[in-house]
Parts: C-alpha cells; structure tokens; sequence
C-alpha cells in the first residue's frame, strides 16, 4: 500500500511507526454515509463521533496498516435471518413522511400504552413522538442497512480468512430485539455477525464491555451452547434520578445465565458492576472472568463490542474508565489469537468515543500513538481543544466523575459466581463448517478503497489548510 504523498502525513505515519502488523491482517470497514444521520437534537446518540474517529484514524495513518473496505447496504434477507420479516420490512420503508402510513399498516403491532405517555409509541417500538429512544428519522433506513452491512462486511473477512481482525465502529447495536427497537438500537448487527460466523467457527464467544448490559444478544441465544455470551456492565439501581430507577435496560444479573430448559444454561455470563468502578478494579474482573472463560469456553473466533458508554465522563455512562484501560480488553482478548471481529456501540461523549475507537484501532494494527493529537491534520481538531475537550490529548485523565460504588468484597463475590457457572460449561459439539473461498476481486477493491481514503484525507487537509488563512 503506498504511503502519502505529502509531507505531514508521511511524518505522521513515520513518527507513529504504522506499518501493517506482522503475521495478521486487519481490516477496517465503513461507509462515510453513516456519519450524515442525525436522531434529532437532543438525543444523545450522535452519529458525528463516527466522523470524529475517522479523522483520528486518518490524522494517526493507521488505514495504511489495514485493508480498507467501503461497506455496502446489508439486504432485507440478510437482516431477516434474525429479524421478524415484518419489522425488516418496515425499517426498509419508514421515514417522518411514511410514518403515519405504516403506522396504520403495521397498528397490530403497535405496544400497548397510556394515555399518560409523553412519548406515543409505534409499530416496532419506534416514534415520531419528541424524546423517543428510538426515533424515526431522515434518512434512517439507509442508516441501518449500511451499518449492518459494514458488520456483515467485516465477518465475512473473518470466515474467508481474508483478515484475522476486523473492525466495523458503526455496528456493535446490542439492544435491538428480534420484533422491535430498544436502546437507540434498531438493528441487531452483532446477532446477524454471529449467525454467519456459526457457519463456519463450532463456537464464538460475545464479549461486552458497553455500560449497559448486552440484552438483545443474550437473548437471542439463549437457548445455544455454541455461543457464550459475556457481559459487564452497569447494574442496579440509580439513586440519584428522580425518580430512581433501574440503570437500562434493567437486566443482566448474575442469576441470568441462560435459558434453564436448554443446552444454553450457564452459556450466558452477566457482571453486573455498580457505579463508579475504577481502571484497575475493572481490569482485574474483566482479566479473570474472560480469562477462564477463554480457557473453559475455547472459542472458534471472538466478537467483542467496544462500547465507549463505560469510559468516564460519558453522558448517560456510570464507570471511571480511563482509555487505555478500556483499550486493554481489546488487547487481553487479542492476545487469545483467535479470528476477532470487533464492534462499537454506545458512547455519548463524542470526542472520547472517538479517542478510545482511534486507541483500540490502533492496539489491532500493534501501533503506539503519541498522545498529542496531530492537530494539523485534523480537520475538526477543535473538538479536542481546551481544557473540557482534552487539552489536544489522546490520553486525557477520565477518572473521578462518579463515586466508586464498588467493594473488593463485591467485586471478588462477582468473580466467584462467574467461575461457579463456568464449571458448568460443557465444551460445544464439533460441527462441520463450510468455507467459501474470497472475492476473486477483493484486491481491486481493497485499492479502489484505498484511494478514495486518500482523496478524502487530501480533501479534508485542503478545508482545514483554507479556515486557518
């Protein structure tokens, strides 16, 4: 792959020592048109923390250590392999102008609601309605298709052996339901990724580091002792709210741990971790939970979702993660070195989502990044600026926004119960896989890709070089 062509950025790939990773590959996979959706003013999914972590991973010269790919939409078959062929039938065609319409087609399968409601719920769980979780808007239909295309994309580079890990940061929504939206999730990428990677790894282990608890996966496979599913996150109950509630979605408690009935009992793993858990707390679970699930569960191939809600300071998260301490699960579950198909998820606070998704980008390629950011080449570089955006860091300190609820004792009662359901675990069958062999054409359109990247870059450095004069 060339390097740039002018000076700043071969400078940066040089000062940063980004050169593709020895004895694997990586690929990264996106689609720009993701980043022009917007779910309405106040809510806080923000789809610019895409556009944020592209600049990042653009100003750092990381795609020249990955082979980048430009997702296409997913089709309404594809998602229908998990979703009810209705729901996929009415994301595809809604908008604020066919609402109404649907509305009256899909009326059976409307929730039941009061009166009482602010927000007027539709079909699926989605609204028009102002403070919807779950909102319909412009252009969401291409939205959704594309984020679970880029997913669809990344796993099977994984299956045809293309790339040892592939990262897709639009994808990773755990909270969408087989019939209905939750959470700002409306399709269930990771389930459809883990649908595909089954037809050809015996097991895949889900990891979830998202602050809010991985429900929508979990349940899908409930019932199988083909995929373990592992959670941590935020549990219990917000004391301070008014009035108090449950952290959402109000699941993911030790004794979930599978469908009882079913050989998937004990192949759910919930940890669920009150508020304010710290760098070295949170690592110290997370390395001897997955650890011995690693050694017990033995995956095929891994799906971690990189969710960046549990990093400190985010908008709706509860934990003091700092970024290279989240950024560590990423490594601790590489280090494994089995295929490894990595997603995003939540995070509110768009500048450091972006920091933590450009840190874990480049832990994948093995390359160690300076913590000043290369403003020069970055287009929005003011949204790192200053004292409450991070001073122009990489690494800003995040801990110390919320009090650590959490106790040694707790937390070792935590562990003990996860390694008490590991016990129970039975290795999965064997299976026979199926192989396909890769696009006779994917070197044309890894390079194709490559190019519009770097036109982009140019594109971008041209604005940003225009508003300094």
């Amino acid at each position: 792959m060339s390097r740039a062509s002018n000076t700043p950025a071969r400078q940066a790939v040089e000062e940063n020592g980004i050169e593709r990773p020895k004895g694997y590959n990586v690929s990264f996979h996106y689609n720009r048109r993701v980043e022009n959706m917007h779910f309405g003013r106040t809510h806080p999914m923000k789809p610019w923390r895409l556009t944020l972590t592209k600049h990042l991973v653009m100003a750092y010269g990381l795609q020249y250590a990955m082979d980048n790919y430009e997702a296409l939409p997913a089709s309404k078959d594809t998602v229908a392999e998990f979703h009810d062929p209705d729901y996929v039938d009415f994301l595809s065609r809604v908008s604020p102008q066919t609402f109404d319409q649907l509305k009256d087609l899909y009326a059976s399968r409307v929730p039941l609601g009061s009166p009482d409601d602010i927000v007027k719920l539709g079909p699926f769980n989605l609204s028009v309605s102002p403070g919807a979780d779950c909102p319909v808007f412009d252009g969401m239909s291409e939205y959704l298709f594309l984020y679970t295309g880029a997913t669809m994309e990344a796993a099977h580079c994984l299956t045809n052996r293309q790339s040892d890990i592939a990262i897709n940061w639009s994808g990773g929504l755990h909270h969408a339901h087989k019939s209905e939206a939750s959470g700002f999730c409306y399709i269930n990428d990771i389930v459809l990724a883990i649908l595909e990677l089954l037809r050809f790894f015996s097991r895949v282990l889900y990891i979830d580091i998202d602050v809010h608890h991985g429900d929508g996966v979990e349940e899908a496979f409930n019932s199988s002792d083909r995929v373990m599913t592992v959670s941590l996150h935020r549990f219990g109950l917000v004391s301070d709210a008014n009035p108090p509630h449950l952290f959402f979605p109000g699941t993911g408690s030790m004794k979930d741990n599978g469908n009882p009935s079913s050989p998937g009992h004990h192949f759910a793993l919930n940890v669920p971790i009150p508020s304010g858990i710290t760098d070295e707390e949170y690592l110290t679970v997370f390395k001897r939970v997955i650890g011995r699930t690693l050694e017990t569960f033995r995956p095929a191939a891994i799906v971690l979702q990189c969710g960046a809600d549990s990093l400190g300071g985010d908008r709706l998260g509860q934990f003091n993660l700092n970024i290279k301490a989240h950024g560590e699960c990423l490594s601790f579950v590489k280090a494994a070195g089995v295929p490894l198909l990595v997603l995003g998820g939540g995070g509110y606070t768009a500048r450091n989502v972006a920091r933590a998704w450009c840190h874990e980008t480049a832990l994948a390629v093995d390359a160690t990044l300076n913590d000043t950011l290369p403003t020069q080449l970055l287009p929005r570089a003011q949204a790192f600026m200053g004292k409450v955006h991070g001073d122009g860091k990489l690494y800003p300190d995040l801990k110390g926004f919320h009090n650590n609820e959490c106790t040694k004792k707790d937390l070792d009662t935590i562990v003990q119960w996860c390694f008490e359901e590991l016990r129970m675990v039975n290795h999965a069958p064997s299976t026979n896989m199926e192989h396909l062999p890769p696009p006779a054409d994917i070197e044309r359109i890894r390079r194709k890709v490559d190019e519009e990247w770097e036109r982009e870059r140019e594109t971008d450095r041209s604005e940003t070089g225009r508003k300094k004069h």
